[in-house]
C-alpha cells in the first residue's frame, strides 16, 4: 500500500523539526541552497548507478563564501556505497567543461535519521549570490534484493530496490525530479508519490518543490532483472616485474552468481533446447578487457586448461571472452585463473629524480562485475628499495617479501587491498621504487658460476685417482 498523504506530510514535518534541532552542529555553509536537482537512477544492470545534477547557490545575504557542498546518504546506502565522484560543470551543451572535485566522507553522528554526509570541495569558493552546477556520480552494489529469493531454472528473476522519491539533502531543495531507468517493461509494482509517471521502462517522480532539509520519502520497486549478477568474492592479482623485458600477470578468481538462488534440479537438456526461456537469469560467458599487446594468455582452473575462450586484440585493447565449465545459476560458484604477459616498456618509466615507477591499472578486467575483496601484489625486481604506491583513493597496503627462481634476498612486494570494487575503480596507479642496475647481473652471474663450478667439478673428477691398489 502506498503511504497516505497525511502520513507523508507528518513524516516530512518530523524530519524538518529534527533537522532544525541538529542544524547548529552540522558543518553546513549557512547560505547554500539547491536551486534545482535532477536524480537519475540506472537499474539496467546488477550494479546501481546514480547520477545527480545539482544547481547550488550561495544566498545573496550569506555571511561568507561557500567552499564546500554537502551530499547526504542514508545508512543503508553507505553500507553498499562503492565510490563517489563529483565534477563542476561550466558552459552549455557542446562547450561544457568538467572539473573534477575532491570528495571526502564526514564523520558525524548528530545528523537526522543517521544520514551520512560527504563533502564536495569546490575548486573556487562560491561568493554570496553566485551559483554553480555540480554533477555527482555514486555507485551502489548489492542493492537489488532478489524477491523471491529462490527461483527454478525456467523462472525469471524479480528484485526489490528501495530508494527515496525525493533527494535526501542537508539543504533546502527548491525544485527536484527523479528518473529511474528499469531493465525491462515488466514492473510488478512501485510506490506512487504524486506526481508519479511511467513511460515504458522509465519511472518519473516529481517535479517536487520547496522540500525541507533531510526530507525522505521511501519508495519500493519490484521488477524483473535478468542481467547477470556476477560477483567476484575474492580476486588476488599478482604482478611480477622483470627488468629483462616482461610483466607477468596472474589473476585468481572466486566467482559466484549473486542473484536469486537456484532451486530444483538442473536440466542440461532443457537449458540447451530452450536457451531463450530456460535459465534466463543465468550466465555462461564473461568478458575481460585486457591491456593491448598482451601475449601468452592462458585460462585454467583446478582441473586444467579451459579451451572455451576467445581472444580478440587490436592496437587499442584486448578482449578475452571466457566460458566457465558450466553455466552459473543463482548461488553457484566457480574458481579459475587468468594469466598473461605484457611488454615492460609499455608500463615502466623513470621519473625526474631517477626513481623508477610502474604504471598499472587498478581493479578487475572483468566487465560489469563487483569485486568484494581485491588484493593486488606488485612483485618488484630483487634489489628494489623504498617502494611507494600512489593510488587515487584510499587503500590498505603493506610490504612483504616474495621468493622466486634464483632469488637470494627475496623480492620486495607491495600488497594493496580494497573492498567493494566496481568498474569506476579501474584507473591507473603507480608504484615508485629505487633500483640499482648492478642487481640485473646477479642472476646471470649465479648461472655462470653454477656452470663454471660444474665444469671444474667434472675436470677434478676426471683427474682424480680413486683406486685402492698402488700403480706399478
Amino acid at each position: 500500500m502506498p503511504p497516505s498523504l497525511a502520513t507523508l506530510t507528518t513524516s516530512i514535518l518530523l524530519l524538518s523539526l529534527l533537522s532544525a534541532v541538529s542544524s547548529s552542529s552540522l558543518p553546513q555553509e549557512n547560505g547554500i541552497r539547491v536551486v534545482s536537482a535532477e536524480k537519475r537512477v540506472d537499474l539496467t544492470g546488477s550494479i546501481v548507478k546514480v547520477f545527480l545534477t545539482l544547481k547550488v547557490e550561495n544566498a545573496a545575504d550569506a555571511a561568507s563564501d561557500a567552499s564546500q557542498v554537502l551530499v547526504a546518504f542514508t545508512p543503508t546506502e553507505v553500507e553498499h556505497l562503492s565510490i563517489v565522484k563529483a565534477m563542476k560543470v561550466e558552459g552549455k551543451r557542446k562547450k561544457k567543461a568538467y572539473t573534477p572535485l575532491s570528495v571526502q566522507a564526514l564523520d558525524l553522528t548528530t545528523t537526522p535519521n543517521g544520514a551520512c554526509l560527504y563533502s564536495v570541495q569546490l575548486s573556487t569558493p562560491l561568493k554570496p549570490g553566485e551559483a554553480t552546477t555540480l554533477e555527482v556520480l555514486y555507485v551502489l552494489t548489492h542493492s537489488q534484493e532478489p524477491f523471491p529469493a529462490e527461483i527454478s531454472q525456467s523462472e525469471s528473476q524479480l528484485v526489490h530496490y528501495r530508494d527515496s522519491a525525493v533527494l535526501l539533502s542537508p539543504y533546502n531543495v527548491m525544485e527536484q525530479v527523479t528518473y529511474i531507468k528499469m531493465p525491462s517493461n515488466r514492473i510488478e509494482s512501485f510506490t506512487r508519490v504524486d506526481p508519479t509517471g511511467r513511460a515504458g521502462t522509465e519511472l518519473k517522480y516529481g517535479t517536487y518543490k520547496n522540500q525541507m532539509p533531510y526530507t525522505y520519502i521511501p519508495i519500493l520497486l519490484h521488477y524483473e532483472n535478468n542481467h547477470p549478477f556476477a560477483i567476484v568474492e575474492e580476486l588476488v592479482c599478482k604482478v611480477e616485474i622483470s627488468h629483462w623485458g616482461n610483466v607477468q600477470i596472474t589473476e585468481h578468481y572466486k566467482l559466484k552468481h549473486g542473484g536469486a538462488r537456484h532451486k530444483g534440479v538442473f536440466s542440461r537438456l532443457e537449458y540447451q533446447s530452450r536457451p531463450s526461456i530456460s535459465g534466463t537469469s543465468s550466465f555462461k560467458k564473461i568478458l575481460a578487457r585486457l591491456p593491448p599487446r598482451v601475449h601468452s594468455v592462458y585460462y585454467r582452473d583446478e582441473i586444467g586448461n579451459i579451451s572455451s575462450s576467445h581472444l580478440r586484440s587490436d592496437s587499442h585493447k584486448t578482449e578475452l571472452e571466457i566460458e566457465p565449465r558450466y553455466p552459473l545459476f543463482g548461488g553457484w560458484h566457480c574458481t579459475f585463473t587468468i594469466g598473461y604477459g605484457m611488454p615492460l616498456q609499455d608500463f615502466l618509466f623513470e621519473s625526474d629524480d631517477g626513481r623508477r615507477y610502474i604504471n598499472l591499472t587498478f581493479g578487475s578486467p572483468l566487465l560489469d562485475t563487483v569485486v568484494d575483496d581485491l588484493t593486488i601484489k606488485v612483485v618488484l625486481p630483487e634489489g628494489s628499495k623504498n617502494p611507494q604506491p600512489v593510488v587515487p583513493f584510499l587503500v590498505d597496503h603493506h610490504l612483504e617479501t616474495s621468493y622466486s627462481y634464483l632469488d637470494v634476498v627475496g623480492r620486495t612486494t607491495v600488497v594493496l587491498k580494497k573492498k567493494n570494487i566496481v568498474g569506476e575503480h579501474n584507473v591507473p596507479f603507480q608504484v615508485h621504487y629505487e633500483f640499482n642496475p648492478i642487481f640485473m647481473l646477479a642472476e646471470p652471474l649465479m648461472l655462470i658460476s653454477a656452470v663454471f663450478l660444474f665444469f671444474v667439478s667434472c675436470i677434478a673428477y676426471l683427474h682424480m685417482d680413486l683406486s685402492i691398489a698402488k700403480s706399478s
